[in-house]
């Protein structure tokens, strides 16, 4: 999904200093609830690059996650007033629905491989309005999860990014399901203690 040009076209002008400035997330989502396109492209233009990359990553099927990636954002369109800030951040809430689709989609081509999902989610108040800001938190989850013993950071790999659930990743690795998980729920437990602010 390709917005037009002119959607993009959404930084305002400081009279003083003429200074682009851009509008903010909770801006943007007023401006969604008020049925303004321009704000949902703007977000798109904002969120759409990460949604695809965690999307892509878990699905290795580009169809399917511009697919999702459409539905998404058709989702944010029509209950952007559903989105509440205190519960999490907007870059977050989109990660989490990104995330849940691949995962789903993944089951509906495989019933049969596993019940449960990874149930450890982080979720950081850090603002991701910018692209700086993305880099900086990109960097920081790198070197936190290159700390991380091999075991937990591949257990963490195969579950956040190709949405594999503790059997299969036990499976995969030829580890005891109770290893698997402890792993995780450690990984888990670290990476909030490094990331938090």
């Amino acid at each position: 999904m390709r917005v037009p040009d002119e959607w993009s076209q959404l930084n305002h002008v400081n009279s003083e200093t003429g200074a682009q400035l851009t509008p903010t997330n909770a801006a943007l989502i007023e401006r969604i609830v008020a049925r303004d396109e321009s704000a949902l492209a703007a977000l798109y233009d904002r969120y759409a690059v990460m949604l695809s990359s965690v999307l892509n990553r878990i699905l290795r099927d580009t169809q399917a996650a511009e697919e999702i990636l459409q539905d998404i954002f058709y989702q944010l369109w029509c209950t952007a007033l559903q989105y509440d800030p205190a519960r999490g951040s907007l870059p977050g809430w989109l990660l989490v629905i990104a995330r849940n689709r691949a995962i789903s989609r993944l089951r509906r081509r495989n019933p049969a491989s596993g019940d449960e999902i990874f149930e450890n989610t982080i979720v950081l108040p850090f603002n991701l309005e910018s692209a700086m800001a993305q880099r900086q938190l990109m960097e920081r989850v790198r070197g936190a999860l290159g700390n991380l013993p091999a075991e937990q950071r591949a257990a963490v790999e195969l579950a956040y990014f190709e949405g594999l659930t503790h059997s299969e990743i036990a499976r995969r690795t030829g580890d005891p399901l109770g290893t698997v998980k402890t792993r995780l729920r450690s990984a888990v437990e670290t990476l909030k203690r490094t990331l938090q602010p």
